[in-house]
């Protein structure tokens, strides 16, 4: 290899250097004074020259340094006798097409297609999905979801409703017999009970009993015992504690609920004690619903004590937030303020939030009881909780506020009542007028007076007695 040594960096000769793989750099021992010159002295900077066109310059800055240099070697060009550059002839075409606008393509097709990419597999087949049924039939207007579709099981109460009285419900059922499963009849029943069809319903369950995959089937039995209960069209068995000891838990409370809402009290709660009698624990709703019925006669106060009694001796107590308020409500009615106090915690106890419901109800017994402070109490609770009032919560809080003779409480909370958009009813501007007249604050009462006129509304002759005795009173300076 030849190399040329030019003062001490070293000059390759191209040809030389592609001819062999690897190229050694001799050097002679630099003396002392060599030595000792510092880095920027020791390799000097080269002038920057311009890129040579001849050689891309991407593939030499995108080569590894660490690798060793490859200069390519350099085209000969070929020269005419005159010196003129031979040019080739894909040369000419191309520098031609600069001048046309196209560049010349490649030979082959010009009309080539790009291939579609291949499909992904999550698109193809997605994940978690039913493949469809091939053998699916479809009768009618009705879909294979026929059986847990309310809209289609409403339609078919419909459709039996509409036959004429002495056609047989099997004309509709037939036809929907395929797609019908257990259970899917009870909604059915129960929609021909609300239409005050219970005679339909018994035919429909006379049908189900026929169609060996509906029955035996307790959700069918159970909305048929309560539609017939509720229609007084259901016969009480004579042994009844035979009847309760066979008979399962749905069926029993389906009874009940019935006879509940038919007005039979005394057959619900004929059911109940049998029950009880016979260890079979029912759900503590009941109780609730027979307590609220109950609750409206004053002769049945010892009926009512008795459930609460039975309700209050159960472990396994599961009661909802109407359950409880309805239970609290009618023990207001009757004075059980103690009772009241004893659900409301069971409630908190039970990890439930109280409700503006609870809250409200919880106010009324204790201004019923005339306990104003521990009343006062709550209504803070409810403020720092941002528990938002409705109606009948401003009603009973101005109630509160006028007993404890708190006029500047009264009429802020008044004045919350109509900013949220609420209507005053006549007993708030009657307390609100009250209120007014203890403090003597005439002119107030003939404003409140006027807004009450404005209303629609006319105060009472007690009211009116009131107030003219206030007028007297302001007039003679009495």
């Amino acid at each position: 290899m030849d190399c040329i040594i030019i003062g001490m960096i070293p000059i390759l000769s191209p040809q030389n250097f592609a001819r062999n793989d690897r190229v050694a750099f001799m050097v002679r021992p630099s003396s002392t004074r060599r030595s000792s010159l510092p880095k920027n002295l020791r390799y000097p900077r080269q002038a920057k020259l311009p890129p040579d066109l001849g050689v891309n310059q991407f593939l030499n800055k995108t080569s590894n340094d660490a690798s060793e240099p490859e200069f390519p070697e350099e085209e000969e060009e070929e020269y005419t006798e005159d010196g003129d550059i031979v040019w080739e002839s894909d040369e000419i075409e191309a520098i031609q097409s600069l001048f046309q606008g196209r560049i010349p393509q490649k030979p082959g097709s010009l009309n080539r297609q790009r291939p579609l990419p291949l499909p992904l597999p999550y698109k193809v087949r997605p994940s978690r999905l039913p493949s469809p049924k091939k053998n699916a039939v479809k009768i009618g207007p009705m879909s294979k979801q026929v059986y847990k579709n309310p809209n289609a099981l409403v339609g078919l109460a419909r459709e039996i409703r509409s036959l004429a009285s002495d056609k047989d419900v099997g004309i509709v059922l037939n036809k929907r017999v395929h797609f019908l499963r257990k259970g899917s009849l009870s909604m059915t029943i129960r929609e021909l009970g609300h239409m005050g069809l219970p005679e339909r319903a018994l035919q429909t369950f006379c049908w189900a009993q026929k169609q060996p995959q509906l029955y035996p089937d307790d959700r069918i039995l159970s909305s048929t015992v309560e539609v017939l209960a509720r229609n007084h069209e259901l016969k009480l068995p004579f042994n009844l504690d035979k009847f309760t000891s066979s008979a399962s838990r749905g069926v029993i409370e389906a009874m009940v609920r019935g006879f509940i809402k038919g007005g039979s009290l005394h057959l619900a709660w004929k059911l109940v004690s049998v029950a009880k009698d016979n260890q079979r624990k029912l759900d503590p709703s009941l109780y609730a619903k027979l307590i609220v019925e109950f609750g409206k006669n004053p002769d049945k106060h010892m009926v009512v004590m008795t459930l609460l009694e039975e309700l209050g001796e159960r472990e396994d107590l599961n009661l909802s937030q109407q359950d409880c308020t309805a239970i609290m409500k009618v023990c207001i009615r009757l004075g059980k303020f103690e009772v009241v106090e004893s659900v409301y915690d069971w409630f908190r106890q039970s990890g439930h939030d109280p409700t503006v419901v609870i809250y409200t109800t919880l106010i009324h017994s204790r201004y019923s009881e005339k306990r104003y402070r521990e009343a006062l109490a709550v209504v803070w609770e409810m403020e720092a909780s941002n528990c938002l009032f409705d109606f009948p919560a401003y009603r009973v809080v101005i109630k509160l506020f006028v007993a404890l003779n708190d006029l500047a409480r009264a009429v802020r909370y008044f004045s919350k009542l109509k900013e949220a958009g609420f209507t005053p009813t006549y007993d708030v501007y009657r307390d609100l007028i009250r209120i007014y007249m203890v403090s003597g604050r005439l002119a107030k009462c003939r404003e409140i007076c006027k807004e009450v006129e404005m209303g629609g509304l006319k105060l009472d002759q007690e009211t009116m007695s009131h107030l003219l005795q206030l007028e007297r009173e302001k007039r003679f300076g009495i």
